[in-house]
């Protein structure tokens, strides 16, 4: 269901997971929609950036001495994906930190693995996150979940999130938005209008797993959230 929200000041902070050049360039990860994604992300940080709300960026980088059991690696013996020699591991200059924002890594799908990230949102008084990147039914769908596993609100910006394909994308929002108590999916403009103090409606799980999608309504009910 719509209903309308406010975020109060103080107590947001925005997460941007993965937006890296391998995305664009690494013809075996391409992210459909990247370029648009991006440019919804900009709008993001840029409305993040006005209102003063902390911006914490994600890259996954892996090195496989700390990596885990059956992870894969190339014919060359590097990891599959975002090796840590891989220059296509750096985030893309449009959505790159700015003027001492957080630049953070990774070596797990989840934002908040192995690290002490959660406690600093809490210290801080961060009540909701504000998240987006790719691929959408991995780090994104980790990530959501360790945020709410905190205790943390997420809003989730749909159109500021992509994978490799508009049905992997479009399905991993959906069973997201089945389970996200506590939370919110929304658009880009809308987050930027909740970031700048705005009431706004947004989608709000109501109940358990309301979204019962199939192959045939899927994207109709993603193009509902």
């Amino acid at each position: 269901m719509k209903a309308p929200i406010s975020i109060r000041r103080g107590t947001v902070a925005a997460v941007f997971i993965d937006l890296q050049e391998e995305h664009r360039r690494d013809k075996r990860y391409l992210v459909e929609g990247f370029a648009d994604i991006l440019a919804n992300v900009q709008r993001l940080q840029e409305a993040a950036r006005r209102n003063f709300v902390p911006l914490h960026h994600w890259a996954y980088i892996v090195d496989l001495a700390a990596a885990r059991p059956f992870h894969p690696v190339d014919d060359s013996g590097k990891s599959a994906f975002s090796d840590k020699d891989d220059p296509l591991t750096a985030i893309c200059r449009e959505v790159a930190p700015q003027n001492g924002e957080a630049m953070l890594v990774k070596q797990e799908a989840s934002a908040f693995a192995k690290n002490d990230f959660g406690d600093k949102l809490k210290t801080s008084g961060i009540e909701w996150l504000v998240i987006a990147g790719v691929w959408t039914e991995a780090c994104i769908d980790a990530t959501v979940k360790d945020a709410v596993a905190r205790g943390f609100r997420v809003l989730l910006v749909k159109d500021a999130c992509g994978s490799a394909s508009a049905a992997m994308h479009q399905t991993g929002i959906l069973n997201l938005a089945n389970r996200l108590y506590g939370g919110a999916v929304t658009n880009t403009l809308d987050a930027c209008r909740l970031l700048a103090g705005d009431t706004v409606k947004v989608w709000q799980v109501e109940g358990s797993v309301p979204l019962r999608f199939t192959f045939e309504n899927a994207a109709r009910l993603y193009a509902e959230l």
